[in-house]
């Protein structure tokens, strides 16, 4: 302050490798008032315009920003790599999005397609002339008006689904675009200055200290700007609704408790499975699941169409899907997830995620999900999910290369010492009888 002009003098003055002058008193000015970034002479300092104003030695003031400013570099530097790294992440996430909206609409398209070859053969189900049932032919006549209209329907969703597709395609890539813009330019913003700011550490005294307060002010009004990544729509919005099944395609799926892993406890009637807290003495079985908590349905699926439903709502952790029956596997029962095709879900709190598998893919659900359906199309090679409890279709895989037949697959997880009473349980399915078809 200015009571302490004693301290400030003879002492700092031989220590002064650069001396700056007074433009109006024509007097050295070693002194350094930080309220007014300015340097200031002995008579400077005695005036009342600086009588309360912090002043420091030159030499004392720049040493403090010098090491402030290293500081602050330390910082950029950190918040340039950060800043370079959500650049790569939008650069990675445009080539992603235009792949995801790709299998998107391979996705719509196999369903659809799916969808009429279930219908047609609905349609010449009706038709057909089932023993002992005479339909009368304007009830034939009616089915064909209905299928046509159907299939009609059919090859219209899919156009108006795939230009949704597409259009929120274009709007995510425009965001990812912004993005990447607001992203370079604040890169830029970032090296240019920690360039400058570098510049001035390594300079000279004065120079150091001209617009020191500028420059504090201005790195401040960097490091707290902080860029988000673009928002993205998410593009199952534009998934299928799911269609209603067929009965005649609906299976009744029961527990093979030769297949069940000795953590898991099957139900009288052969529908719900456990995970218990003691391990089950069993028998040796070819067909057993040792490396999870696994166990299979005993139907077998090698020809045909199928949908069955699963109730997943009292599990934190769990996977459905087919497997390769065990009866027909050439070599030992695998000892990972191959030869399966799996929907898989997990429960932490309130959140839910879930993920396709082969290749292990996260997918996206909006809502939770109680029930889980699956359709099977053995000639094709597709097996749809459903979230049963919302009607929308999760994902589907066309053109498997089924080795023989499958088997419906149904996991949870081993309890690691804590009590678990995780459960699955397979809904009743429709048995077609000859009436259906009359």
């Amino acid at each position: 302050m200015h009571q302490d002009s004693q301290r400030f003098g003879p002492q700092l003055q031989p220590n002064m490798v650069e001396v700056a002058y007074c433009e109006v008193h024509l007097e050295p000015a070693w002194l350094f008032c930080e309220d007014d970034q300015v340097t200031l002479c002995s008579t400077c300092f005695q005036s009342p315009e600086h009588k309360h104003h912090v002043v420091h030695g030159v030499q004392q003031a720049a040493e403090s920003y010098r090491k402030l400013f290293q500081e602050i570099l330390n910082t950029l530097k950190e918040k340039v790599e950060v800043t370079k790294s959500i650049l790569c992440d939008e650069q990675e996430r445009m080539m992603m999005i235009q792949e995801e909206e790709q299998n998107f609409k391979e996705m719509i398209e196999s369903e659809y397609r799916t969808r009429l070859r279930v219908l047609s053969e609905e349609d010449e189900g009706h038709l057909l002339r089932a023993p002992g049932c005479r339909p009368a032919l304007s009830l034939g006549e009616a089915s064909r008006n209905q299928f046509f209209e159907a299939a009609a329907e059919l090859v219209e969703n899919p156009q108006g689904t795939l230009q949704r597709l597409s259009h929120l395609g274009r709007e995510n890539m425009n965001k990812l675009k912004e993005s990447e813009v607001r992203v370079c330019q604040q890169i830029c913003s970032l090296q240019s200055f920690t360039t400058e700011l570098e510049k001035k550490c390594r300079g000279p005294t004065l120079a150091l200290l001209k617009d020191a307060k500028y420059c504090l002010e201005r790195s401040e009004s960097l490091l707290v700007q902080c860029l988000q990544p673009a928002h993205l729509t998410d593009l199952s919005l534009c998934s299928p609704g799911m269609s209603k099944m067929p009965r005649a395609l609906h299976r009744r799926v029961t527990l093979d408790p030769r297949t069940a892993h000795p953590c898991l406890v099957l139900s009288e009637d052969l529908r719900s499975v456990t995970v218990g807290n003691t391990w089950q003495d069993v028998p040796g079985s070819p067909g057993r699941f040792d490396f999870g908590a696994t166990v299979l349905g005993i139907e077998s699926f090698s020809s045909g169409r199928h949908y069955w439903e699963v109730e997943v709502e009292k599990a934190t952790k769990w996977q459905l899907g087919i497997c390769q029956d065990p009866a027909h596997r050439r070599g030992p029962m695998p000892t990972a997830s191959g030869d399966k095709v799996l929907l898989m879900g997990a429960v932490m709190g309130t959140e839910c995620t879930f993920w396709v598998f082969p290749p292990l893919k996260k997918v996206s659900l909006r809502k939770p999900m109680h029930k889980a359906g699956l359709f099977l199309d053995c000639e094709y090679g597709h097996i749809s999910f459903y979230n049963v409890t919302q009607r929308t279709l999760i994902y589907n895989f066309s053109q498997l290369p089924f080795q023989g037949p499958v088997r419906p697959v149904f996991s949870l997880c081993i309890p690691n010492g804590d009590t678990n009473s995780d459960s699955l349980t397979v809904s009743s399915g429709h048995a077609p009888s000859r009436s259906d078809d009359c």
